[in-house]
């Protein structure tokens, strides 16, 4: 049996399962229709297609497996490896017993026949035992093939030559990527630049500051950027990454087609060109999306609500959370009791000498409007400088829900010694929502647009209020 796409990329050959039909035996309903088991110990399942042309391909499934928990010691993950034609590609770290909707790069690919090979592999966690991979599908996008050409496989950080070569199938994991392009000075030519989600920093910024600066726990980090003529080709001499210390260096290491290879050699995940000896973990990606317009990275992650939940079981499996949560201290609590939000700010020009203000927001209840539980836990630093989109938090006490918030205000403050006197406006609360029991975002609840300018004699205003009930 042979299946074909009117003018489609590619063709799903017969026995995409290598000794088996398309739909694998399982638990009685498990399986499903285009379903792929890959068990500790068995076989190594292939997926067969037919490329319709030359180009970078893209294979996607629902991942899961059976009693891993990214929260749970020993249980952290399942890693299953990905090969093409018989050479590695990219590698999967499933974090969830839950299906979870996931798509990854498979390379360049010729025109022809292929063999998408997956094996379970080292580094999974002791109490995995099985990836179920539902749902799954091959395709080769018309659309944004030119960034899929160019987007970066990131190798693992292995710490190497002494380190755990298997560092990210139990923290810092790669979970999401997309890309931004912009004009370049040449006529016709653009820069495409790519940017990761890692599930947490084990260096860098602390927890407490990215919860407050960022809204999240996670790692956001631009990884690499390259410039490409009009017909997509890489412009000599343009290719750049994220170096140790945040430095932007020219990259001089090996390319896989058009794809650069770097490595996470950081414990805040920046990258290096010069890539540790077989590392066994690699990740290319899909980065064919992009990020929604106007709008703060962290978006990225709101349309990928599972990552706030493998975040949230990371810092818990740490031990990085404060038990029982106080909204009183600087101590990151159980993220279930922020309010997660996201606002747009632009400052004005500086009328005097000092540090430039920063907006944090500020959160009032209705059963204790005396109290304002702020975003920044008082701490100037905390504040946000950048103007744009911009995600925080704001810790409250246990239980508290949409329903019970009074007000939320927008609060000006210094960031440094005096004060430049530049006006901040605050025109937007783009969302605001609460994690649910499972550390999942539940819908957005507070959503406000306006203007307001808060100022050294006027630092603080209320953007939103609920509505008559």
């Amino acid at each position: 049996m042979r299946s074909r796409v009117r003018r489609g990329v590619l063709v799903l050959t017969g026995a995409a399962l290598a000794g088996a039909p398309l739909v694998p035996a399982g638990p009685a309903g498990a399986s499903g229709p285009g379903t792929i088991i890959v068990d500790r110990g068995g076989p190594a399942r292939s997926l067969a297609f037919t490329a319709a042309r030359d180009g970078e391909a893209v294979i996607s499934f629902a991942a899961s497996a059976p009693g891993v928990s990214w929260g749970r010691e020993g249980a952290e993950s399942a890693v299953v490896s990905i090969a093409v034609d018989g050479r590695h590609v990219t590698d999967l770290v499933v974090p969830s017993s839950d299906p979870v909707a996931r798509s990854l790069g498979l390379g360049h690919v010729r025109e022809g026949e292929h063999r998408v090979t997956l094996r379970f592999a080292e580094g999974s966690a002791p109490a995995a035992e099985r990836v179920r991979l539902g749902r799954t599908r091959v395709r080769m996008p018309s659309a944004g093939a030119v960034v899929l050409r160019h987007a970066p496989i990131v190798v693992g950080r292995t710490g190497w030559p002494f380190g755990d070569p298997y560092q990210n199938a139990t923290t810092d994991t790669p979970l999401t990527a997309w890309h931004e392009t912009r004009p370049a000075a040449t006529p016709g030519h653009r820069i495409i630049e790519y940017s990761m989600v890692w599930s947490n920093e084990d260096g860098g910024t602390d927890t407490p500051a990215l919860m407050a600066r960022w809204g999240r726990t996670t790692d956001i980090e631009w990884v690499y950027r390259v410039e490409v003529d009009g017909s997509g080709r890489r412009v000599d001499g343009t290719a750049v990454y994220q170096a140790p210390l945040h430095l932007t260096f020219r990259f001089t290491g090996r390319f896989e087609g058009d794809h650069p290879v770097l490595q996470t050699c950081t414990h805040n995940n920046n990258m290096c060109d010069v890539v540790s000896p077989d590392p066994p973990l690699r990740f290319l990606l899909d980065t064919s999306r992009t990020r929604p317009a106007g709008r703060a990275r962290e978006a990225v992650m709101d349309r990928e609500p599972w990552t706030y939940r493998v975040a949230a079981q990371e810092m818990v499996r740490e031990g990085k959370i404060e038990r029982p949560s106080d909204p009183a201290t600087r101590e990151v609590g159980d993220q279930r009791t922020y309010l997660f939000a996201e606002f747009a700010k632009t400052t004005g020009a500086a009328t005097a000498w000092g540090s430039v203000p920063g907006v944090a927001l500020g959160v009032r209840l209705k059963s204790d409007p005396a109290t304002l539980y702020r975003s920044d836990h008082d701490q100037p630093t905390w504040s946000a400088e950048r103007d744009g989109a911009v995600a925080t938090t704001v810790e409250l006490p246990e239980g508290t829900e949409v329903s019970d918030i009074a007000a939320v205000e927008a609060l000006r403050r210094a960031t440094g010694i005096g004060d430049n006197g530049a006006p901040a406006t605050v025109t937007a609360i783009n969302r605001g929502f609460f994690l649910d029991e499972s550390y999942l975002p539940q819908p957005s609840s507070i959503e406000w647009r306006g203007s307001v300018t808060l100022t050294r004699e006027s630092p603080s205003a209320v953007l939103w209020r609920p509505g008559p009930a």
